[in-house]
């Protein structure tokens, strides 16, 4: 069978497989890339994590909404924000944990990442295996810049209007939180763009989902080696 929980029949689960779940988001991307590009990559990371972990890991169908009020001024985001979500998710472990041995979460919005953090603590209190992982590289740009539009010409080229892309605000992330977090993203940037999209490629955009993948793999082999 293959990868994907979708494609099962109830009798074909046997054993306890782990559960890989991306999270991503609806939100814009800047004039050139797709409302779901969070999702494409959290779904691509966890398609190839499960390829490293090997049998017995199934990539469940990917959350595509998540806590993106930030980007709330730009027309087609969708947020059902950190309460919904982190609610979301805990009922998602609460079911899978019946008959799996363990969720992981891949996100892949940053904006979830407090959320699913305090949902792994309160998973684990109730006695849940659950992890999470970023979808994440050093060195990346903050939103719709080089890292994700290079991401989405290798994974969905046919997606991109590269025409379209323009230099976003390419200040450090850590100088435009402060604003971001009061009036959101288009306060700092009225493309929506954070970072610079000049120079995107597909070559580029393999070598990063390689590198996000071997991340996300490598940062759970060491958190379950961990004592």
């Amino acid at each position: 069978m293959g990868a994907h929980l979708r494609d099962y029949r109830w009798p074909e689960i046997t054993g306890a497989p782990v559960v890989l779940l991306p999270v991503g988001s609806t939100e814009q991307h800047g004039h050139h890339l797709p409302l779901d590009t969070d999702a494409v990559v959290a779904t691509a990371v966890a398609e190839g994590m499960r390829s490293r972990l090997g049998p017995g890991v199934l990539v469940a169908p990917t959350v595509p909404y998540g806590a993106s009020g930030e980007h709330q001024h730009f027309p087609g985001t969708v947020s059902i924000g950190s309460e919904a979500l982190g609610l979301l998710l805990l009922e998602f472990v609460r079911s899978v944990s019946s008959w799996a041995a363990e969720v992981i979460i891949v996100n892949g919005h940053g904006g979830n990442a407090s959320t699913i953090a305090s949902v792994v603590r309160q998973a684990r209190t109730e006695g849940h295996r659950l992890s999470w992982v970023p979808c994440a590289v050093p060195d990346s740009d903050a939103h719709a810049g080089l890292t994700e539009t290079s991401l989405m010409l290798h994974l969905a080229p046919q997606r991109v209007m590269l025409a379209k892309a323009t230099l976003g605000n390419t200040r450090p992330l850590t100088e435009l939180l402060p604003a971001l977090k009061i009036n959101g993203v288009r306060s700092v940037s009225p493309t929506g763009v954070l970072g610079d999209p000049t120079g995107a490629s597909a070559e580029h955009g393999k070598s990063i989902l390689q590198a996000m993948i071997d991340g996300a793999t490598g940062a759970l082999q060491s958190a379950r080696r961990a004592p």
